[in-house]
C-alpha cells in the first residue's frame, strides 16, 4: 500500500468516526431564544416589525385611492383576492409623507396593510438584543421595544397598537347616530 493510499484511509477511518460520533452525542438545543424581525425604513427611520404580527411582505402593488378617505389611509390593493385597506406607516407615526412607499406588510391580526418605503433584510435577534422602549412622543404606544445588534438600531412598531389606532380613529370620525 503507498504512503498516499494509507493517507486517504486514516482520513476515511478519522471522518467515519466523525460521523458515528456525532449521532451519538446530544442534541444540542439553542439556549437563547431568537426573535424573527423585518428591518424597515419608514420616514427614513429604521423601525423593526415583528414577523409574528405580520401575514405577509409584498412590493410594487398598486394602491387605488379612495376619494374623501383619510389621509393616513392610501387607499385599497388586492391581495390573493381581496381588497385591503392601505395605511401609511409614516403618516400613522406622525410624520409627513412626500412619496408613495413601494413595500407593505399585512397585519396577521386584522386585514388591514401598512405601507413604508425601504425594507431593509429580516433580522434573528436574541432577546438580550432587545430593549425596552422608553416613552418617546414621536411614536406614542407603537413602539414598545427598541431592538438593538451590531448591523441595526431601532424601535419595534407594535402593529396591534396601530390597528387600534385606526379603529379609534375611525369611530370617531363616523357619523353620531341620534
Amino acid at each position: 500500500m503507498s504512503e498516499a493510499t494509507s493517507r486517504v484511509s486514516e482520513r476515511a477511518g478519522e471522518l467515519r468516526r466523525d460521523f458515528d460520533r456525532a449521532f451519538a452525542e446530544p442534541v444540542r438545543i439553542e439556549a437563547a431564544a431568537k426573535e424573527d424581525l423585518l428591518g424597515i425604513r419608514v420616514g427614513g427611520q429604521a423601525c423593526a416589525v415583528r414577523l409574528l404580527e405580520i401575514a405577509g411582505l409584498f412590493s410594487g402593488k398598486k394602491v387605488t385611492r379612495i376619494p374623501g378617505a383619510n389621509a393616513t389611509l392610501r387607499g385599497v390593493a388586492g391581495f390573493r383576492g381581496a381588497l385591503l385597506p392601505v395605511y401609511d406607516l409614516q403618516l400613522l407615526l406622525g410624520h409627513s409623507s412626500a412619496q408613495a412607499p413601494r413595500w407593505l406588510v399585512i397585519a396577521s391580526a386584522a386585514p388591514v396593510a401598512f405601507a413604508f418605503e425601504t425594507f431593509e433584510g429580516q433580522l434573528r435577534v436574541s432577546q438580550a438584543e432587545i430593549l425596552p422602549q422608553s416613552s418617546r412622543p414621536e411614536m406614542p404606544g407603537y413602539a414598545r421595544d427598541i431592538v438593538r445588534t451590531r448591523n441595526f438600531v431601532g424601535p419595534i412598531l407594535h402593529l396591534p397598537s396601530l390597528l387600534d389606532a385606526i379603529k379609534a380613529s375611525r369611530a370617531q370620525a363616523a357619523p353620531k347616530e341620534e
